[in-house]
């Protein structure tokens, strides 16, 4: 296992794939950890360095108390990027994942040459919202939504079979201050118009069946980008790359050929 210090943080991180090649970096989802990615990447073509961590509050990080920034969450792996000497990275982003690749690539340009924007929003939701779902953290925790999640996470069929038993699993085992930590960066932040102002190649991703971040919220974030690509994966929900991996790896073997990653 690796951790990277970031100073004063500690991120758990995977490197794979060839260490010379052209870098793709995965940032995934609330609630979930960098295990997100693993059904995809054998899809993914040979020659390219792999990069997943697990954001602050998840997974094997650290796990501060809250509430986090956006901000924060930019910096931590724009910390982490430079201790990793990547430059010039294809970054895909799931969810809560797509808006620390909008900051970043706001930020920092020449750490980003692509962005693949996942099921995810410039704005998601209100602060009501998130004010309401870490209430009910703080009271129950995420026990006390898990159901709800998870019918957003996936399609019907695949909430039928045993692999869903493990996201289950993976989404209750998170530290549940970690979650509403990240639920308040989401809840401060809105990119509509910083996001309009980027020029970079973009792919944005939604499910056909994801009652997170529905299709026509994630094509109106595509819309901000100039020149940016939509695409719908049919019968998954917020969690496409779990749930039909080679339909994802197929989308974004495409998107990294295009822009001359692979």
């Amino acid at each position: 296992m690796l951790m990277a210090d970031i100073g004063g943080l500690h991120l758990h991180y995977r490197d794979d794939g060839d260490p010379e090649g052209r870098p793709v970096v995965f940032a995934n989802s609330l609630g979930t950890d960098l295990r997100l990615w693993d059904a995809m990447l054998p899809h993914l073509p040979r020659g390219l360095r792999l990069i997943r961590y697990d954001k602050r509050g998840h997974g094997l990080s650290d796990a501060p108390q809250g509430p986090y920034s956006m901000g924060a969450l930019v910096s931590d792996v724009e910390k982490l990027l430079d201790h990793l000497n990547v430059r010039d990275c294809v970054f895909v982003g799931l969810s809560i994942g797509g808006q620390i690749a909008q900051g970043l690539a706001a930020k920092r340009l020449d750490l980003v040459r692509a962005m693949v924007l996942s099921n995810t929003a410039a704005k998601i939701g209100t602060r009501d919202m998130w004010s309401d779902r870490i209430a009910k953290i703080e009271a129950g925790g995420i026990a006390a939504l898990s159901d709800a999640i998870l019918e957003r996470w996936f399609a019907a069929p695949f909430r039928a079979t045993p692999a869903f038993r493990a996201w289950e699993n993976m989404l209750l085992r998170q530290p549940a201050h970690g979650y509403a930590g990240c639920c308040a960066a989401i809840s401060g932040t809105d990119f509509l118009a910083s996001t309009a102002g980027l020029t970079l190649p973009t792919l944005a991703i939604a499910g056909s069946e994801d009652g997170s971040t529905p299709p026509d919220l994630v094509r109106e974030t595509a819309d901000l980008v100039q020149g940016s690509r939509f695409e719908i994966i049919r019968g998954t929900g917020h969690l496409p790359a779990a749930e039909k991996p080679q339909d994802y790896a197929r989308l974004l073997t495409s998107f990294l050929r295009e822009v001359g990653h692979v």
